[in-house]
C-alpha cells in the first residue's frame, strides 16, 4: 500500500482519510492545528498555503486529496493560495491531485446539472470554485500534473454537522419531534450526496487513470425535497411527523447580520428556491461506485446523530 496525503480534516477529509486507512494505506493528514493520531493516520500541523512545507510533507505520496475548506466568508482570499500550493505539491512530487469540489461553479441552470455544463457562475464563491478546477485542469493539460475533481451536492450523513443543511440545524430538533426550519422552498426537489459516498468516490478516482483530467459527479440518489428528507429521517428516528417551515426572508435577513455563514448563503439561495438536481450518470457509466441505498443512508444518519446526542448528555 502507499502513502496518501489528505489536506483538511473536516467531514469529507476525515471520511476520506479513514477510508484510505481502512484499505491499508498510510495516511498523512495536513491541517493547521494537527490532530490526535488514529490507526494508520498521521496528523501533521502546517499551513498548506506554504508550498515548500506542503511539498516536504507530500514527498513519496501517491495522491494528494484536497479536501480543505477555508472559512466560508473567506473563500475569495483563502482559496487561491491554497489551490496553488496543492498544484505545486502535485507537480513537485508527481502525486495525483484529487480535488473535492461542489456545484457552485455552474451557477443557476435549468434542468439537471451535468459535468458538461460550463462553469459560468456569476457569484464570487462560484467563480472561486470554478477557478480552483480551471487552474488544475490547465496544468493537467500541459502535462505538468495529473488532476481530477469530484463534485458533490449538499452533504449529509454521519460526520456532517454545522455546515450541513440536514445536520446541526435539523437533526437535534428532529430527534425530539420538534419543527425544523428550511432555507428556501422546502418542497423543491434537491439532491443530497451521502458523505461516505463522497469519500468512496474520491478514493476510487485517485486510482483510476481513466478518470484523470476531468470532473466527475459523486453517485447520488434521486432528488428529494427537504420536507421529504425530514419526513424519512423522522420516521427512522421514531419521532413522529415533524413540521418543516421555511425561514421567512425577513428573519433570514436579520440572521445574516450576526452570522457570516447565513450572510454568505445569499449567493447560493437559488439552490433552495428551485429544483437543484445532480446527474451522476457519467460516473456510474465508467466506475464501480454506486450511491448507498437511501434507507441505509437514513438509518446510519439517525443512528450517528442519536449516539452524538446521547454522548453529549
Amino acid at each position: 500500500m502507499s502513502l496518501q496525503v489528505v489536506m483538511g480534516f473536516g467531514p469529507a477529509g476525515a471520511a476520506t482519510a479513514r477510508l484510505l486507512a481502512e484499505q491499508g494505506h498510510s495516511v498523512r493528514v495536513i491541517t493547521r492545528s494537527g490532530g490526535s493520531p488514529e490507526p494508520g493516520i498521521e496528523h501533521v500541523a502546517l499551513d498548506a498555503t506554504d508550498s515548500k512545507k506542503l511539498i516536504e510533507a507530500a514527498q513519496g505520496a501517491a495522491s494528494i486529496f484536497n479536501c480543505a475548506a477555508p472559512p466560508y466568508h473567506r473563500w475569495a482570499s483563502d482559496w487561491p493560495p491554497l489551490a496553488a500550493s496543492a498544484c505545486e505539491a502535485a507537480e513537485a512530487t508527481g502525486a495525483v491531485l484529487v480535488i473535492l469540489g461542489n456545484l457552485y461553479g455552474y451557477g443557476p441552470v435549468d434542468g439537471p446539472l451535468t459535468e458538461e455544463l460550463p462553469l459560468a457562475a456569476p457569484g464570487t464563491k462560484g467563480r472561486v470554485r470554478a477557478a480552483v478546477w480551471e487552474q488544475a485542469h490547465t496544468l493537467h493539460q500541459q502535462g505538468r500534473i495529473r488532476a481530477v475533481e469530484v463534485r458533490a451536492s449538499d452533504f449529509f450523513g454521519p460526520g456532517v454537522t454545522d455546515g450541513g443543511h440536514l445536520a446541526a440545524r435539523v437533526m437535534p430538533k428532529l430527534l425530539r419531534g420538534k419543527a425544523v426550519s428550511a432555507l428556501g422552498d422546502p418542497d423543491a426537489p434537491h439532491s443530497w450526496t451521502y458523505l461516505p459516498d463522497v469519500a468512496a468516490a474520491l478514493v476510487e478516482v485517485a486510482g483510476e487513470g481513466a478518470a484523470w483530467g476531468r470532473a466527475w459527479h459523486v453517485p447520488t440518489q434521486p432528488p428529494l425535497s427537504t420536507r421529504e428528507m425530514v419526513t424519512r429521517l423522522a420516521a427512522a428516528a421514531g419521532s413522529g411527523p415533524v413540521a418543516v417551515r421555511p425561514v421567512p426572508p425577513a428573519v433570514l435577513g436579520l440572521m445574516s447580520l450576526v452570522s457570516p455563514l447565513i450572510r454568505e448563503l445569499k449567493e447560493i439561495r437559488y439552490q433552495f428556491d428551485r429544483p437543484f438536481v445532480i446527474d451522476s450518470s457519467a460516473y456510474e457509466a465508467e466506475f464501480a461506485l454506486r450511491a448507498t441505498p437511501l434507507d441505509e443512508q437514513i438509518e446510519a444518519t439517525v443512528a450517528w446523530w442519536r449516539a452524538r446526542q446521547d454522548g453529549a448528555r
